[in-house]
């Protein structure tokens, strides 16, 4: 029933293998180390892969590797099993060759303690198959017990129980009546204190209206009075009317914020304490542990003391420091169930060590912490857009980029934050309003233009307008805006286009397939999905269903799904208002694979940085 097993070592060297079929299982064997064992992204019982299920197994300890596959129609419920007696069978057998790294030895003759392995486990599952829950006989319910008599009540003991509670009754009016006389020695020793006239007023009855008096005649509305006097112009509080002076230095930027965002954008630095960092070995080294030292340890790793000290890490002494990881992980705004999948990761990593010591253990438990959070946050492909826009400049056409997320996140904001950043490095941008949804939203992109326009100025750049809007005003098809403004970029060779799209819930059908509409029609450079660093878990699924319907309505899903458009990258904004809670930057990152390209810091056009994976993290285990 198995297709294929093996055991390989870590350094890629095959000891032993078994194939049920004649099938080559290279390509699957490979793509399960590159995308599950070395990138430790996604860490699952079983991982699926074409026609074929795989489980694999980690031996720390010996640095093993034991993969077993098999047609995923079949459901097979001994494979856990089989992996954990095969695992502990090999290693015992073989303990002295693996431990001298003797592999050019001849492992063959495991081939009986495999089939008998195999043979025992699928015995076994056949039985309990085979054994069927069995209903419960009536002797050994507890109705059984009782008997005819019991359960019948009778006119004695139906006036026993009016008796006992009229008993309990009288007992309740006697504590009532010994409470009465206190109560009222505590009422005559207050002062009462008459009520004054406004108070009386409250209890007087009110007099009935004389319906004939002039009095009680009914008041109709009164008509607005209109002044004609106002000058107009003294009521309009838009931009327009505001000065160059007013637009440079305003809420949105400063002359001093002119010039700081020049070239690569400078990384996140999150604040924290490197008094509590228990891997730097030197301190532990150079101060000794004492109980007023291990009193001062707080955090994450000050709690797991008493857990780990001098043991060797196995499947029961690692669940309850794991579970005290994802709670503090959880705590850090990373969701539930990425939280649980990255312990599961740092659990096999972990299964099989020995700790000598308290101090060592910490340290070997966060460094295995550090480098599956590190390595989640490190991209698979680097975003540089500065260098993207040099070259389509040589191809003559501009660099189009396409911002989407739900609603309320700060994407036209964080639009002319990066605006302002491509200004910097003097490139033409032209602005794309296709939020033709939300009232207010070209207005507000207007608004943006001429601030940007204003710190950038034209005689400053040899006569260039750097920024442009591109609307159309409301209720027009999105997709078709955007097509024009890239058509419109190209004959005014603009450097790059910014589309800004209308926000949209995650479960906003027809909303949705506008957006997979817009993508596939103008083909852009790059998708970021806008989203925020307060969210926990409904970040993983704000950018699952995204990432979802734009699969889901693409014309070449099924013709050639290599060619499927989805996101790119990921502006994480509100990155000020989160302390060291910067979980969600490992839940999306995490749920998409792709890179966080922009942080937003603040409200003015110079508060854009990029990600620092070291710093994050480190804020994460303190």
């Amino acid at each position: 029933m198995l297709d294929l097993f093996t055991i390989f070592s870590k350094s890629g060297i095959v000891l032993w293998y078994f194939q049920g079929t004649s099938d080559l299982f290279t390509n699957t064997v490979n793509e399960l180390i590159k995308n599950v064992i070395l990138q430790e992204r996604a860490v699952q019982s079983v991982w699926n892969n074409n026609s074929l299920s795989l489980q694999y197994r980690l031996d720390n300890e010996f640095e093993l590797v034991f993969v077993v596959a098999y047609q995923n129609i079949l459901k097979l419920t001994y494979i856990d099993k089989f992996l954990t007696e095969i695992q502990l069978r090999f290693r015992d057998k073989y303990k002295q060759a693996i431990q001298n790294c003797q592999f050019a030895n001849d492992f063959g003759d495991f081939k009986q303690d495999f089939d008998e392995i195999l043979e025992s486990c699928e015995r076994e599952a056949e039985q309990l198959a085979q054994v069927q829950r069995k209903p419960r006989k009536y002797e050994e319910s507890e109705k059984s017990s009782k008997t005819v008599a019991s359960m019948i009540e009778t006119k004695t003991t139906f006036i026993g129980n009016l008796i006992q509670s009229a008993t309990g009754a009288e007992k309740k009016s006697e504590e009532v009546e010994n409470l009465s006389p206190n109560l009222s020695d505590n009422f005559e020793d207050k002062k009462i204190i008459s009520p004054g006239p406004r108070q009386m007023r409250r209890f007087e009855p009110k007099s009935k209206k004389n319906p004939a008096s002039p009095q009680a005649k009914a008041k109709g509305k009164e008509p607005k009075k209109w002044v004609e006097s106002i000058d107009m112009n003294s009521l309009d509080y838009s931009e327009q009317n505001k000065s160059s002076e007013d637009l440079v230095n305003s809420q949105y930027a400063s002359k001093k914020d002119i010039g700081t965002l020049a070239g690569s954008l400078k990384p996140i630095e999150v604040d924290y304490d490197d008094q509590e960092d228990l891997i730097d070995e030197k301190k532990n080294k150079s101060k000794p542990v004492s109980k007023q030292n291990g009193a001062k340890q707080s955090g994450l790793f000050g709690s797991l003391k008493n857990m780990i000290g001098g043991k060797v890490m196995t499947k029961e002494t690692i669940e309850p420091i794991m579970e005290k990881m994802h709670d503090h992980l959880v705590a850090k705004n990373v969701a539930a169930e990425i939280s649980r999948k990255i312990c599961e990761n740092v659990a096999q990593n972990l299964e099989g060590k020995h700790f000598s010591s308290f101090q060592f253990a910490t340290s070997i438990i966060k460094q295995a912490l550090h480098e599956s959070m590190v390595q989640i946050l490190t991209p698979k492909r680097r975003v540089d857009i500065l260098r993207d826009v040099f070259e389509t400049q040589k191809q003559k056409r501009p660099y189009v980029i396409v911002f989407c997320g739900v609603n309320g996140v700060g994407k036209s904001t964080n639009l002319a934050k990066i605006t302002f950043w491509l200004i910097e490095n003097n490139f033409k941008i032209l602005i794309a309003a296709c939020d033709t949804f939300r009232s207010g939203a070209v207005e507000q992109l207007k608004t943006h233009m001429r601030h940007l326009n204003a710190l950038h100025p034209p005689e400053n750049h040899a006569g260039n307008t750097m920024v442009e809007l591109f609307e159309q005003g409301y209720g027009k098809d999105p997709a078709a805006i955007a097509h024009d403004a890239i058509s419109y970029a190209k004959d005014m060779n603009r450097d790059v286009v910014l589309v800004d799209t209308a926000g949209r819930m995650q479960d906003n059908e027809p909303l949705m397939k506008a957006l997979a509409k817009l993508i596939n029609v103008n083909n852009p450079d790059l998708v970021l999905f806008v989203g925020e660093a307060l969210v926990g878990n409904e970040a993983v699924d704000q950018v699952t269903k995204f990432n979802q319907a734009l699969i889901d309505n693409s014309p070449v899903k099924t013709t050639n799904p290599d060619l499927v458009r989805t996101i790119d990258g990921i502006v994480l904004t509100k990155f000020d208002t989160i302390d060291d809670k910067v979980g969600a930057a490992i839940s999306m990152t995490y749920t998409t694979g792709q890179p966080i390209v922009f942080v937003g810091t603040g409200q003015t056009y110079a508060d854009l940085k990029s990600l620092n994976a070291e710093s994050v993290v480190k804020s994460l285990l303190k």
